[in-house]
């Protein structure tokens, strides 16, 4: 299995503050990493030198072969970054948003056509579309957030907190769909989210940050055996305990 991306010794410095420290870590294709730490740990500083909006004080990610720091618009063609805060265009319908921000990709109109009934698909809001977004639930905003970024077929989708706030069903839902991706169609993901539950469900592989070091990578299972633990959350707290004792 080749490897969607390679971070080698990520590092970024803030004043006096070291928000991310020399963190290394790949995500093969189809694979579903789960990047999970405490609020402040790094974690979103080094999603966001991944997705090129932030600059790295030293070190580098490759994305599909290219650089973030040589080659961050190629890096950029490769890539999608759903965060938290994400919202739509609440005036559009929910249709009219996926035309538009297909449009912003794609000049083909055929490409274009495609990735729209992709992301049709893929939400599964069906006649809902027809709607307007201030009329949607957060679930089927996310749903159609997530729909819109991953119907141009990114060969790495970055998704920070990808459930926060939905009901269980939509929850499940969604972790479906990102599953459903890896598996079927060898789309990588890089997945933060503060839901142990939800991900010893959808990863692949874990890596658990704190004080901008990335402690430890490893299945669900095999990081629950090296800590003897019951489930990702006592692992999760076992860590961060140790990082803060030395």
């Amino acid at each position: 299995m080749s490897n969607v991306l390679e971070v080698k010794e990520l590092t970024k410095q803030y004043s006096k503050v070291l928000a991310a420290d020399k963190v290394s870590f790949t995500i093969g294709e189809g694979e579903i990493f789960a990047l999970i730490g405490p609020n402040g740990a790094g974690k979103t500083t080094t999603i966001r030198m991944i997705s090129t909006l932030l600059t790295p004080t030293d070190g580098d990610a490759v994305v599909a072969g290219h650089s973030i720091i040589k080659e961050p618009a190629k890096v950029r063609e490769c890539i999608t970054y759903l965060p938290d805060e994400a919202g739509a265009y609440k005036n559009m319908t929910g249709l009219k948003y996926l035309r538009f921000m297909a449009g912003l990709f794609l000049s083909d109109i055929d490409a274009l056509n495609a990735a729209v009934d992709r992301a049709k698909e893929i939400c599964g809001l069906g006649d809902r579309l027809e709607d307007k977004i201030g009329s949607y639930s957060r679930g089927m905003i996310r749903k159609l957030l997530l729909a819109r970024a991953v119907m141009t077929k990114p060969k790495l989708a970055i998704l920070d907190e990808p459930t926060s706030g939905l009901d269980v069903i939509n929850a499940i839902e969604i972790r479906k769909t990102i599953k459903t991706l890896a598996e079927k169609e060898k789309m990588s993901f890089l997945l933060s989210s503060h839901n142990m539950l939800e991900i010893e469900f959808v990863s692949d592989r874990v890596g658990i940050i704190t004080g901008g070091h990335l402690m430890v990578t490893g299945s669900a299972d095999e990081l629950k055996e090296r800590y003897n633990a019951k489930n990702l959350e006592e692992v999760f707290e076992r860590v961060v305990i140790e990082n803060e004792v030395h």
